[in-house]
């Protein structure tokens, strides 16, 4: 898509549909908006008067042919009562308009120029990449009142999370772990990044038996993919880890999942998927902080080798665990991830994981839950997400939950008990960090879209990119 940068009057600008926001009737009018119902006589006026527009987020209402524009389309996008989430409004404009092969649209925001990027790009996205006709594409896409520095760095966010995007879309068949570690490895060339691929030799040699226990019930080889940044010249201290779960399909292992549904456990991967594609933009946006990324990628299968539940397999860290729920099995390969970017020195740990269907009870399919071992590291995620536009909301971890974690038979259990089962996730994952600040984000309930919202494409969402990259652009400490 090509991105157009101007600063013209709204009535000069040319485009098949100029967008404009507009708020509840108590919120005010922008200077775009009031413009606008000057130019059509009171249209804007109209629209208010007969309730056919309110002002509601995502609502849509339009002009064609609109007296005294250029444009050939005058939209009017709801805001609600605050301009809060200018990327949602922004992303349901260009869904409504390509639906109606408009090719370019112009944006005329009072403010939130960035964000208005960001949506336009994550709402023009498919996941069409397989189907023999495609969605036809917007071509051009006109901001006005944006500086180029701001579209620049909103151009490779939005990037970034649309090829987080396009990794979990992928079906498991053309979406093998070995396949990604390849796009990992061609990724990081295009963008400046060392890349190291550890197989399953190299995993074993160092004792990660809990990462290769999941992966030996699967032809496909497991592969840990390690990605690292480092700036020109750091500042602030710090060394930061991101880690990301990429179990590329899960059956669920010998504990088999239904049948029902299963088809969308391609998106397992989401949490690495994220954190490959966070580390594209940070390449690009070059944050102070060096960041080293870790994702674990295996297949979860019940083939003839596959873990049993009760065995008991030696983590990197020493530390035992007994596999009583195959199922349960990003834990395992994170266990290993943590323990391994804590030997590289990362001072501070975050890591993103479809990790459990708990969460999604808890928090539904709109926010991340996050649970921390350290309070200022999880001000600062909550900060980021909140920058960046991500709901997330901050779980609890009382050492009373790790009375759950408790066996006769090994140093732990990969599972507790079935209440509070997110958090237990977390705790399990919380011993393998040890005393390493870290913060952990399950995004199993926002990875993945079941149903098209007004704003985004039905499938994968690339949650917690945007979160990542926030992070390391304001890191300090």
């Amino acid at each position: 898509m090509i991105i157009n940068v101007e600063a013209v009057p709204i009535e000069q600008v040319e485009a098949d549909a100029l967008v404009v926001l507009g708020l509840e009737k108590d919120a005010g009018r922008g200077a775009y908006l009031s413009r606008a119902n000057e130019l059509t006589g009171g249209w804007v006026d109209e629209l208010y008067a007969s309730g056919e527009f309110n002002g509601k987020a995502l609502e849509i209402a339009l002009l064609h042919r609109p007296a005294g524009l250029k444009a050939k389309r005058l939209v009017v996008v709801g805001g609600g009562k605050t301009p809060v989430d200018a990327r949602r409004a922004a992303g349901t404009a260009v869904r409504a308009m390509k639906s109606k092969g408009v090719r370019s649209i112009a944006f005329a925001f009072d403010s939130e120029a960035a964000a208005v990027v960001e949506g336009a790009l994550l709402g023009e996205y498919e996941p069409d990449r397989l189907k023999s006709e495609r969605a036809k594409p917007v071509d051009t896409l006109t901001v006005l009142g944006a500086s180029e520095q701001e579209v620049r760095r909103a151009r490779i966010i939005a990037e970034a999370q649309n090829f987080a995007r396009d990794l979990a879309n992928e079906p498991a068949n053309l979406m093998t772990p070995s396949v990604l570690a390849q796009r990992a490895r061609e990724m990081a060339a295009a963008a400046g990044l060392e890349c190291e691929i550890l197989d399953r030799d190299r995993m074993t040699q160092m004792g990660m038996g809990a990462l290769l226990g999941v992966a030996q019930g699967s032809e496909e080889a497991p592969a840990l993919i390690v990605l690292r940044y480092k700036p020109d010249s750091p500042a602030g201290g710090g060394h930061l880890g991101l880690v990301g779960k990429a179990v590329t399909f899960d059956t669920g292992g010998i504990s088999i999942k239904p049948s029902d549904g299963m088809e969308k456990m391609k998106y397992d991967m989401c949490g690495g998927a994220a954190v490959i594609a966070a580390m594209r933009a940070i390449a690009e946006l070059k944050p102070a902080v060096p960041v080293t990324a870790f994702i674990p990628a295996v297949e979860n299968m019940p083939g003839g080798r596959a873990q049993r539940p009760g065995d008991i397999v030696r983590t990197l860290s020493g530390k035992t665990v007994e596999v009583l729920n195959t199922d349960a099995e990003g834990r395992l390969i994170l266990a290993d991830a943590l323990s391994y970017a804590r030997t590289l020195g990362c001072t501070h740990l975050v890591d993103a994981a479809t990790l459990t269907g708990a969460i999604v009870v808890a928090l539904g399919h709109v926010n991340t839950g996050v649970f921390a071992s350290d309070e200022a590291l999880a001000e600062k995620v909550l900060g980021a997400a909140k920058s960046a536009g991500e709901k997330m909301w901050r779980m609890p971890l009382d050492e009373d939950y790790q009375e759950q974690l408790k066996t006769p038979f090994a140093d732990m259990p990969n599972i507790g008990t079935r209440w509070g089962g997110a958090i237990t996730a977390a705790a399990f994952l919380e011993a393998f960090a040890d005393d390493t600040p870290w913060a952990h984000l399950d995004i199993a309930g926002t990875a993945w879209l079941d149903d098209a919202k007004p704003y985004l494409a039905k499938g994968p969402t690339g949650v917690a990119v945007r979160t990542f990259i926030e992070l390391a652009l304001g890191w300090s400490t």
